[in-house]
């Protein structure tokens, strides 16, 4: 659970009880009590009346409430629009989170500003993508995560077909498509793979990561090569 997260949770916690202790805060959200005293020191240094005393247990003053999401209408159009982009060119996993995330988030904005949310007129159309390149990119996130090498059978600038083991690190979008970040055995060093050359992909063995050959030493290594 990310820190944002957990705070929130114990905000919600010592608003929904009487009396909480950091020992049965700490057993809900599986971190120490050391942790918990730390988050309710925070959140009452960012203003929020938090009463009570380690070994007693806290509460959140009665008549309190978490304040609603507040977004400019700017704010709200650049969320609608990154979120339909992801929907149209992350694949289907990342399309169905994205459109979660935009439901939670508009029913957690002012009732004022719901409206706005589906008024926005900035989409990314998705009739003209191939599907496959969808399910592709899902199977390259997932591996990346999993640290799993990849087998490409994959189409060089030379238009020459290739086969390459990599270890994926990063997925970037260039705007006109993905390219995968990655540690390529078969050259033995880094190597770039654009997504629409990608024929074939299949999942390999896991990998483990190795000094020199991270997604940090990767960004290294393309700065290095673009100031030469």
């Amino acid at each position: 659970m990310r820190r944002a997260e957990r705070l929130f949770q114990i905000a919600q916690y010592l608003r929904g009880r009487r009396l909480t202790t950091a020992h049965q805060l700490s057993e809900w959200l599986a971190v120490s009590e050391r942790t918990i005293y730390r988050d309710i020191r925070d959140l009452s240094t960012s203003g929020m009346p938090i009463e009570g005393e380690a070994g007693v247990g806290y509460r959140v003053r009665a008549g309190f409430d978490l304040q609603p999401l507040m977004f400019s209408t700017d704010e709200i159009e650049a969320m609608v629009a990154g979120m339909r982009m992801v929907q149209a060119w992350g694949g289907p996993q990342l399309a169905a989170s994205s459109a979660a995330a935009l439901a939670k988030i508009t029913l957690a904005l002012p009732r004022e500003k719901r409206d706005f949310v589906e008024a926005t007129p900035l989409f990314a159309p998705d009739f003209h993508i191939d599907p496959e390149h969808g399910k592709r990119l899902e199977c390259i996130r997932q591996a990346i995560g999993k640290q799993h090498k990849l087998l490409l059978h994959y189409i060089d600038a030379k238009q020459q077909a290739t086969q390459r083991v990599i270890w994926p690190l990063a997925l970037y979008y260039w705007g006109s498509g993905w390219s995968i970040a990655a540690w390529c055995e078969t050259r033995n060093d880094f190597r770039s793979f654009r997504l629409d050359r990608v024929q074939l992909l299949t999942q390999g063995e896991r990998y483990d990561s190795v000094a020199d050959r991270r997604l940090a030493d990767f960004v290294r290594a393309m700065k290095r090569d673009n100031c030469n």
